[in-house]
């Protein structure tokens, strides 16, 4: 599904990702664990070509993008992506946040957009939530209406950066369980996450990475039982 090669990206003097190779397979759950500015947000900005790479190659789906020769709104459509902040539209419902970008972007009757995003709403547990807007919803809430808001668009690969971040403890696992559920569902998903129960019981592949470089990897029990790196077990130390 996704294909990563000698990926190498700069802001400025600043080598943010140095030469990352990653494959990620159907129904592959691949999550990226590293202390704060390793590289992992900015990895993911790349997959959804929200950051613009300086070298390398990423192919999504058999098709190698080059931002210069391909529509790269058309390439988000198969790549949804769920960030830390939930950015819904404060002004519109939740089933108006969820139905906005199939009509507008895709082009779907607004009939049938409400009748999918509906039942997208009932499959994250906020059925009873249509008309309401996100002031009233806590924290969990409105990340589980942004999920619903990226299903909307059937993306074949679902990135998640930090999702549960910026949550109340007690309000994570609500998210968590969504999440889980879509991976059993047998969705594509690349998650960076602090999440580290998650990460072992979901993941399929645990990638640390460590100022920019994918340092050990690996099946996540293997890794959190017999992590080989030096860098991977002193990470592991201090958040286990």
């Amino acid at each position: 599904m996704i294909r990563i090669e000698k990926l190498n990206k700069f802001f400025g003097d600043l080598h943010v990702l140095k030469d990352i190779d990653i494959t990620v397979k159907e129904s592959d759950v691949v999550v990226l664990v590293g202390a704060s500015g390793s590289g992992k947000s900015t990895l993911l900005r790349c997959l959804n070509f929200l950051e613009l790479k300086n070298s390398g190659t990423i192919t999504i789906e058999g098709e190698q993008i080059e931002p210069q020769t391909h529509d790269l709104n058309k390439v988000r459509e198969r790549v949804g992506m769920v960030f830390q902040h939930f950015n819904l539209f404060p002004h519109k419902s939740v089933l108006e946040n969820v139905i906005e970008a199939p009509i507008h972007v895709k082009g779907i009757n607004k009939a049938q957009a409400v009748k999918e995003g509906k039942e997208l709403l009932d499959k994250v547990g906020l059925g009873d939530k249509y008309d309401v807007y996100p002031s009233k919803l806590s924290g969990g809430q409105k990340q589980r209406v942004a999920i619903a808001r990226s299903l909307a668009m059937k993306p074949d690969i679902m990135l998640f950066d930090e999702p549960t971040s910026a949550l109340d403890p007690e309000l994570v696992g609500e998210v968590l369980a969504t999440m889980k559920q879509l991976a059993e569902e047998g969705m594509t998903m690349v998650v960076v996450t602090h999440e580290m129960g998650f990460a072992r019981e979901v993941g399929d592949w645990l990638v640390y990475m460590h100022e920019g470089r994918i340092v050990e990897r690996g099946n996540p029990g293997e890794v959190f039982e017999n992590p080989k790196e030096k860098r991977t077990q002193e990470f592991l130390k201090s958040i286990l």
